[in-house]
């Protein structure tokens, strides 16, 4: 703690200290303040601004100090200064001495509580910043709730200073003015918690909801002005309509015919979008056989002689399509409308907020209506506007699943989760890769350790990984194709047969009438916390909506949506990002949940980093997959886990138990209770729960329990 610090808390605590010790309480009693009504009735009619003035400060210095008594003192302003002056004096005071108070938490205990509990208090966080002024205004508008509580709380959250004055000084006046008035027959007043009848008391709590239900009523009628110039329909074909049948609008449409609602899903390519298509499912295909061609070439060192493999490209592509086909059944148009679901194969296009035009794929055009609609159109590669690219026949992750030759020098553009996954793939199955990301690290949302070990191994597989250069230029080098990059100021050259283009991705925003709409979209939907568009009854999720690229987290948003779009207002749901969990797919794996070292860092949260290598678990030393460690990050002194990372084989299988873990508050204490089957990978999570308990043992007890067994051991005890 600094020195303005402990100079102010010493301070607070002197005064307060004084006011019990002195017994000072017994000058702001009710009876005290009766007894001598005559005598400060007499100095105020005498001198009426010096009494104005003390008691002004007074008031401040009680409520700044959060000392009892506020509540007699503003009935003797009524007694004493009557009810417009008297309401004028305190009004201003108890506001400039709750800022005080306010401002006194904020400097004192807000950086630490901030620091401590930043991660748990974010969604509260960005509720004040968005709403801070209807609940602040809601809370002083009833009394029953405490003065210099609300004052100590709202100091330690963003809601800025003179937002907390004006909003204070006017949600108090209306108490205000009910003890003030009391206060101008204090004769009659035995005490002042009789001042707040059960009738008074259910008034305040009715004006308290007037803020909540005025907010309410702008939300319709801003809802009400969005829609004019629109005409709703009397009746509707549907309560859902979906646009697009991948991750998150399956699921929308799958939980719709569940609770038994009209729906229908549009879909203009093929049903399970991206990831069974073109993503998720293929390139795990293609990891699988490229870690198989991996494994034959370490054999040896497992006692079994394996010649070189043999790798058939066209033969193992034309495995990813099969399984593809096998995981088909499971998002068919069959499937979908044996659950109920009406599937429309064709393009769609928003004509008004409930209406929808459908081009099938016979050339047919067609109209629906609907209550509500879910848009899940998804993304696509992104392709950065590079000079000479788009004279390249480049790869992308969705046109990738074309080739039946193995390239010899492919240059992967990017170094991400998708960049990284295909460029090991790709160096194992044979061919010479060369990975280049303009950041100076891969995987740049990973701490630099993660990204260190991957950038190891893919170098120890042959893989020329070039962080730190910027893609300049595509250009011709005779007959070869070149990409030219730039490092520090020099240029550096990479020759290549393919590229393959892998910088992210980009929401598909165009071609489905959006802007007909006007729905606000920058690189994605622009979408509230109830994934809701500009329009109540139009919703967004998946990828189309972030912030997450993830199918499972568009699966996660897709029950928002269609929850939300089928039951409001009877009942919605704010979308939970709290625990979300993901993986990379490279050799070893990486995955992570909750915050990693780097966040946590930015982000100011106060935290402690517990790490178990891999390397020392049996059944990692018995596969020979001892390349990796377990790095939880706790609140400090506690066992409450902020994040996970891990990297090693299967990390994305043994991530699940930490993200149960936080998801349900379990701490690592009771994973470490937990009994883990040996020898299997899933120990290094109870292994890395040991390593935080050794670090917290608790070393006096420790010391006084060796002394005990010494005891019994009949030694005397050092």
């Amino acid at each position: 703690m600094n020195k303005s610090k402990l100079t102010l808390l010493i301070a607070i605590a002197g005064a307060i200290g004084a006011y019990f010790a002195l017994d000072l309480g017994q000058y702001l009693s009710l009876d005290s303040l009766k007894a001598r009504q005559a005598e400060l009735e007499a100095f105020t009619s005498t001198d009426p601004l010096r009494a104005g003035m003390l008691f002004f400060v007074t008031y401040v210095v009680v409520t700044g100090f959060s000392i009892p008594g506020a509540a007699v003192l503003t009935l003797v302003a009524g007694a004493v200064f009557g009810l417009m002056w008297g309401t004028l004096l305190v009004s201003f005071a108890s506001t400039i001495g709750a800022s005080l108070a306010f401002l006194a938490a904020r400097f004192l205990l807000r950086d630490a509580v901030q620091s401590r509990f930043g991660n748990r208090l974010a969604t509260i966080n960005r509720g004040i910043e968005k709403d801070g002024s209807f609940y602040l205004f809601t809370l002083r508008l009833v009394p029953a709730f405490p003065f210099f509580m609300i004052n100590l709380v709202m100091g330690l959250t963003p809601i800025p200073l003179r937002t907390f004055f004006w909003v204070s000084q006017l949600g108090m006046l209306a108490g205000t003015i009910v003890y003030v008035n009391a206060g101008t027959q204090l004769a009659e007043i035995d005490s002042a918690t009789g001042i707040l009848s059960p009738s008074l008391l259910a008034s305040f709590a009715v004006l308290g909801v007037f803020p909540l239900a005025a907010r309410k009523l702008i939300e319709l009628l801003s809802a009400r002005k969005v829609y004019k110039g629109w005409q709703r329909p009397a009746a509707f074909d549907c309560n859902l309509v979906v646009i697009g049948a991948g991750s998150a609008g399956l699921v929308s449409a799958y939980l719709a015919a569940a609770v038994k609602a009209r729906v229908t899903l549009i879909e203009r390519h093929r049903m399970g979008g991206d990831c069974l298509n073109t993503g998720c499912v293929p390139s795990k295909a293609l990891i699988r056989a490229a870690r198989l061609a991996s494994q034959c070439r370490h054999a040896e060192e497992f006692g079994v002689m394996v010649r070189e493999p043999i790798v058939d490209f066209e033969a193992v592509m034309a495995r990813v399509q099969r399984v593809v086909k096998a995981i088909e059944p499971h998002d068919s148009v069959e499937r979908y409308r044996s659950l109920g679901v009406d599937v429309v194969e064709g393009s769609a296009r928003l004509l008004s907020p409930w209406e929808v035009e459908i081009t099938r794929s016979d050339g047919s055009v067609g109209r629906i209506s609907s209550r509500a609609l879910v848009i899940a159109t998804g993304a696509s590669p992104f392709v950065p506007p590079i000079p000479g690219l788009a004279d390249i026949d480049y790869l992308t992750s969705d046109n990738l699943w074309a080739l039946r030759s193995l390239p010899r020098r492919l240059l992967v553009l990017g170094g991400g989760p998708i960049g990284c996954e295909l460029a090991q793939a790709f160096s194992r199955l044979g061919s010479q890769v060369t990975l280049v990301e303009m950041a100076p690290q891969l995987m740049g949302r990973e701490d630099a350790d993660v990204a260190e070990l991957a950038a190891r191994r893919f170098i120890e597989e042959g893989i020329d990984v070039r962080v730190g250069h910027q893609a300049v230029r595509f250009e011709a080098d005779g007959d070869e194709r070149v990409l030219v990059a730039s490092r520090e100021d020099a240029e550096v050259r990479f020759a290549f047969d393919r590229v393959l283009v892998a910088v992210g991705r980009a929401a598909r925003l165009d071609g489905f009438g959006l802007d007909t709409l006007g729905i606000e979209s920058g690189t994605t939907i622009l979408t509230n916390e109830f994934l809701q568009t500009r329009y109540p009854n139009i919703y967004a999720a998946g990828d189309v909506a972030g912030p997450y690229q993830f199918t499972h987290v568009a699966a996660h948003q897709a029950w928002y949506a269609a929850v939300n779009a089928l039951f409001d207002p009877l009942r919605k749901f704010r979308a939970d990002y709290s625990v979300v969990p993901w993986a990379t797919f490279i050799d070893p794996e990486i995955a992570r949940v909750g915050l990693n070292e780097t966040e946590a860092r930015n982000r100011g949260i106060a935290h402690e980093v517990t790490r178990y290598d891999i390397g020392d678990l049996d059944r990692a030393i018995a596969d020979g997959a001892a390349d990796g460690f377990v790095k939880v990050l706790t609140v400090p002194g506690k066992d409450r886990i902020l994040g996970v990372t891990i990297v090693g084989r299967n990390a994305g299988e043994l991530i699940a138990e930490y993200v149960l873990a936080m998801k349900h508050h379990l701490g690592l204490n009771q994973i470490l209770g937990t009994i883990h089957v040996y020898p299997t990978m899933a120990e290094a999570n109870k292994y890395a729960a040991g390593s935080w308990k050794r670090a917290h043992a608790p070393e006096t007890l420790l010391r006084w329990v060796a002394r005990f067994h010494q005891w019994r051991r009949g030694k005397v005890a050092a």
